[in-house]
């Protein structure tokens, strides 16, 4: 029968992380280990680490919710395939509760292919696919950004991920301009992300301005819920739009079709941790591929831990293109894993290790 712990950790950023929602310095996650209490020595780590101001579940009482559905776990078996897992936890834990849907998930994925921070025997966990990933630049002054963007190109990336949004706009116009003027000999994809931060009647025309720098695409122009504007804005956008903010909190197939045949995006972008777990995510693609729209996968700033999860999961159902894979160099004190990352790729190094001294997990809660 399994038995269920966690642990409350607070993740350090190593810089202040600004996004148009403010500026990030720390993250508090939890860890979840599972076990069958015949074999603890064998045990599944996962992460439930909801986004401060954007999860459904970024509650008061997350804890004792996450103590609650521990308990309902507690004494069930584990099921010996990944769809049981899936049910069981559609069971037992509500989608109100995304982030800890995700965790559990990924916890008992892992206890399943023998507790080894292994989900799914794929050739990521094997050592020979490495997955091309954005690099991410986070909102701040000209000079920092600037900055940023040459340490990628240095480091061989050749998408990278600006957040945009908190600025002036012309400034950050003139970060773009003069990124594509002076890398104009690369290849270089750029993605922007606005979190939301347009107007809704100037939003258009700031897509059109940002056409001219021969972007990939825009996650999340306008604020989530505007659901004609955000039809109108991708019928008629420049600049291929990806939906992100826009799915949280829809979790039913109805609803997830809905949403995505009333606004066709172009692009729609899949963070387990605030879609509700993998199942959940696997709905959302199968849902888009159906109506060609493209997708990728980005992590919510999770541990390695959950960051794992989310690379092995995108190993496993072959995503394509570039993920947002990217966060594991953010804190200071990250649990040390195997994920790597070299020019602008994400891998598991054979010769690491996993080191799980910081987690402290005794057989029971707390």
């Amino acid at each position: 029968m399994l038995k269920a712990a966690y642990q409350k950790y607070v993740l350090h950023f190593k810089f202040d992380a600004g996004t148009s929602r403010g500026i990030l310095k720390e993250k508090d996650t939890w860890f979840i280990k599972v076990w069958d209490d015949n074999n603890p020595a064998i045990y599944g780590l996962g992460e439930a680490g909801p986004l401060k101001g954007l999860s459904i579940d970024d509650i008061d009482d997350f804890e004792t919710k996450l103590q609650e559905v521990l308990n309902q776990l507690e004494g069930e078996n584990l099921p010996d395939h990944d769809q049981g897992i899936y049910n069981l936890i559609r069971h037992l834990v509500s989608m109100e509760l995304p982030s800890i849907v995700f965790g559990i998930e990924t916890a008992l994925l892992d206890l399943l292919q023998g507790g080894q921070r292994k989900l799914y025997d794929t050739a990521l966990h094997q050592g020979t696919e490495r997955i091309p990933i954005n690099g991410l630049i986070w909102m701040g002054h000209t000079e920092s950004m600037l900055l940023q963007v040459s340490d990628k190109i240095a480091a061989d990336f050749d998408c990278i991920k600006m957040k945009i949004g908190s600025l002036n706009f012309e400034k950050e116009c003139d970060i773009l301009d003069f990124v594509r003027r002076k890398y104009f000999q690369k290849d270089l994809m750029i993605r922007v992300d606005a979190n939301g931060a347009f107007k809704p009647e100037d939003a258009l025309t700031k897509l059109n301005q940002l056409s001219k720098f021969n972007l990939h695409s825009i996650e999340q122009p306008i604020q989530p819920g505007q659901i004609e504007l955000m039809k109108e804005l991708c019928n008629n956008t420049p600049v291929p739009i990806a939906l992100d903010e826009e799915l949280i909190g829809i979790h039913d197939l109805e609803g997830k079709r809905k949403l995505l045949e009333t606004i066709r995006p172009q692009y729609i972008i899949l963070k387990p941790t605030l879609v509700g777990g993998l199942r959940s995510t696997i709905e959302w693609i199968e849902i888009a591929e159906e109506l060609t729209i493209g997708w990728w996968l980005t992590s919510a700033l999770e541990s390695n831990i959950g960051l794992n999860a989310v690379t092995q999961f995108a190993s496993k159902i072959k995503a394509k293109g570039h993920q947002g894979l990217g966060t594991g160099q953010l804190y200071t004190n990250n649990i040390t894993s195997p994920l790597t990352i070299d020019k602008g790729h994400i891998f598991y190094d054979q010769q690491a290790e996993w080191d799980l001294s910081s987690i402290h997990m005794e057989n029971q809660y707390g």
